[in-house]
């Protein structure tokens, strides 16, 4: 569409000069502006079989192309070696033509071009470039093909092919009429949205959202327990190997898991470090959660050290996660003053997650370590 846009404004600027003459190089150039680069594309041989072809940009084509119409019948463009001289002459016919009304040279030049195909791709959008080129350049609006009526234009283009030459000229006026009616429409300030650009709108947001969309999954039980086992449990792991670094201040130390479901609250005592964790998610996450399909709400997960020794009272501190599931995404809190970290189910945590959840805690309680008279 960027490409596009590009090749709009350059028939554009070739539009207001009038005495400039549409050349050969003008439509090469064309085509390497709305193709960008080379690519591999599907197409048919010249028999209808299936292939896949390297497609050039700026050049003629070096294949035939052919297209299969509705009636299973192939119709084949001009060969790549007649393309050359069939590309010169048209240009020729267009600077000599008598054709008098723009709108009919502009669907006349459009036809002629589609016969030959001259490109591996993009004739279709280039066909359409050069009837607005001559529409502009006599001073008329640009003219457009909306997709919905894709079928009525290639039927127009058929009807032409099978020698109802007015077909074509007809329905471009129709699509000339349509366009000085916009133009007149917003010269008055009027509203210019049509019947079907709410439809529109709707699919192109959906096919956008189809490959933006953050959120991957609603809230399920074996999606929590995923999250939970991949996700959550690893970051309990690594919040305790590094409070573990700081248990040599302190006299003594506990861990413990919280966790709420549905209709119920319980606490869940770790035990020795070498089983704990396997413990936790073959008896309690495995055995007790998704047999019994328990949706977990919360699961908190607390780390505590018991008795500062640079203190007289034995001050008790501790670190911890909150985890709370909600019905399209789950928040991690940590005690730090930041605000809850906020993901989506179906996501795997990064370990770049990991740091930037533990470090914040960590500066946290050294801080208060060092401030603890």
């Amino acid at each position: 569409m960027q490409a596009h846009d590009v090749a709009i404004h350059l028939i554009r600027e070739w539009a207001t000069d009038k005495n400039r003459d549409l050349t050969e190089a003008d439509i090469k150039n064309l085509n390497k502006i709305i193709l960008v680069r080379p690519y591999w594309k599907e197409a048919l041989t010249y028999d209808g079989q299936p292939t896949r072809k390297q497609i050039k940009v700026g050049d003629y084509k070096d294949y035939p192309n052919s297209v299969r119409l509705k009636s299973g019948e192939m119709f084949h463009y001009a060969s790549p070696q007649e393309t050359p001289q069939l590309m010169q002459e048209l240009i020729d016919w267009y600077r000599k033509t008598e054709i008098q009304h723009p709108l009919y040279l502009a669907a006349e030049l459009h036809y002629k071009f589609i016969r030959i195909h001259p490109f591996d791709d993009g004739n279709g959008r280039i066909a359409r470039l050069l009837i607005n080129y001559v529409l502009m350049k006599n001073g008329y609006t640009p003219i457009i093909i909306k997709s919905a009526d894709k079928e009525n234009y290639i039927t127009a283009l058929q009807k032409a092919d099978s020698g109802d030459k007015a077909a074509f000229p007809d329905y471009m006026a129709q699509q000339l009429i349509w366009s000085l009616e916009l133009e007149e429409k917003a010269a008055q300030d009027k509203d210019l949205e049509e019947p079907d650009d709410i439809d529109k709108e709707i699919s192109l947001l959906k096919k956008g959202l189809k490959y933006e969309s953050k959120l991957t999954q609603k809230a399920t039980v074996d999606a929590i327990s995923e999250i939970i086992e991949e996700n959550i449990i690893p970051l309990f792991k690594v919040l305790e190997k590094r409070s573990d670094d700081l248990k040599d201040l302190f006299f003594d130390y506990d861990r413990k898991i919280n966790y709420k479901v549905i209709g119920e609250q319980t606490d869940y005592l770790l035990g020795s470090k070498d089983s704990s964790w396997d413990a936790l998610t073959k008896n309690w996450l495995d055995g007790r959660i998704r047999q019994q399909q328990k949706r977990v709400l919360e699961i908190r997960y607390n780390y505590e050290l018991k008795g500062l020794k640079k203190t007289i009272d034995g001050k008790h501190m501790w670190l911890g996660v909150d985890v709370l599931f909600g019905d399209y995404n789950y928040s991690i809190k940590t005690p730090d003053k930041n605000e809850p970290k906020v993901f989506p189910y179906g996501k795997q945590i990064t370990e770049d997650d990991l740091q930037n959840l533990i470090k914040p805690m960590l500066r946290d309680i050294i801080k208060r370590i060092k401030n603890t008279k």
